[in-house]
């Protein structure tokens, strides 16, 4: 017995099969991405499935059940507790306009911990200008952790979620790069691996981290974490330790409480809003972000163009 069980999970590692808890065979064919040699068992149903090279071939049937067996049980700790969120805990992010410099000490922060390439971001920083008799300004953009989220709504696979505490997270394990929340957000705010992430094989026999969304995969979804692995250690998001402006804010809404990244400062939330007149984008979509911005007013730096001689520069957004 002890033989045949060992025949099966070297079968299995041979398959390389990588499925979500619920993804196996509908109409007798699935996609599982694996390459393996064909195996016949003629006293069992056979399937047919796509391998990652785009042949289609058969398998036995209880193999592909067994696969989806063993994908339920390697559902580890890490995703478990990464699904479940923060008990008790309200994240939300406070970014004021008028501090933001254009440092992107934020995004290589953000790229870092997340094994993003150079060209790749979570967060960007936009320069914004309102009218063409108004000065630009910086605006960083993250994704907004939504409460009422298009992007979960559209996932046909229940790789995009939102946790207790807020945070909205992709389960790459589960992820079969549709494009669908990439379409539904209508923030512009995940991307798509089309690539080998970068140091693909730095990260190869790490155990995947959903907070942190490490190892990356290509072929899957990738977008602003709120750095959930620091949430869970009681620290600040990369992005908001890396910045030197003071431009963020972040904590607890359940509190009432968010700490400057910077200074170190704690504010009450809801004061810190309602004296600076903290405004979300497109309210009107019923989104209902986590994110609130502090208008451009008073800002500490003054604009200065990246290329005088040349005027400004060509992608500024117009609020």
């Amino acid at each position: 017995m002890e033989e045949n069980n060992n025949s099966r999970r070297d079968f299995l590692k041979k398959l390389g099969i990588v499925v979500g808890v619920g993804a196996v065979a509908t109409a007798g064919a699935v996609y599982v991405g694996y390459d393996y040699e064909k195996k016949k068992n003629p006293a069992g149903k056979m399937v047919k499935v796509l391998t990652a090279d785009g042949k289609l071939m058969e398998v036995p049937e209880e193999d592909l059940i067994q696969a989806e067996m063993e994908a339920e049980t390697q559902l580890t700790a890490l995703t478990n507790r990464g699904r479940e969120g923060i008990a008790g805990k309200s994240w939300v992010m406070v970014i004021d306009l008028s501090k933001c410099r254009n440092a992107r000490m934020c995004m290589a922060a953000c790229q870092g911990a997340h094994q993003l390439r150079p060209e790749q971001h979570h967060i960007n920083v936009l320069r914004m200008q309102d009218t063409e008799k108004t000065a630009p300004y910086f605006m960083p953009k993250p994704c907004y952790h939504c409460d009422n989220p298009p992007c979960v709504k559209v996932c046909p696979v229940d790789a995009t979620f939102k946790r207790q505490d807020g945070i909205v997270l992709i389960d790459n394990e589960r992820c079969i790069g549709c494009r669908f929340c990439i379409a539904g957000c209508p923030y512009s705010a995940r991307i798509f691996q089309w690539f080998e992430p970068r140091d693909v094989e730095k990260y190869a026999d790490k155990e995947y981290d959903i907070e942190l969304n490490v190892p990356q995969k290509k072929g899957t979804i990738s977008k602003c974490l709120f750095s959930a692995d620091r949430c869970r250690e009681g620290e600040l998001p990369y992005c908001v330790s890396a910045c030197p402006n003071g431009v963020y804010y972040f904590g607890d809404m359940n509190e009432d409480v968010v700490v400057n990244g910077t200074t170190k400062e704690a504010m009450r939330f809801s004061e810190l809003i309602r004296k600076n007149a903290g405004y979300t984008v497109h309210e009107e979509l019923g989104t209902k972000p986590r994110v609130y911005y502090l208008p451009p007013k008073n800002r500490l730096f003054d604009y200065v163009p990246e290329n005088p001689e040349q005027g400004e520069q060509n992608d500024t957004h117009h609020g």
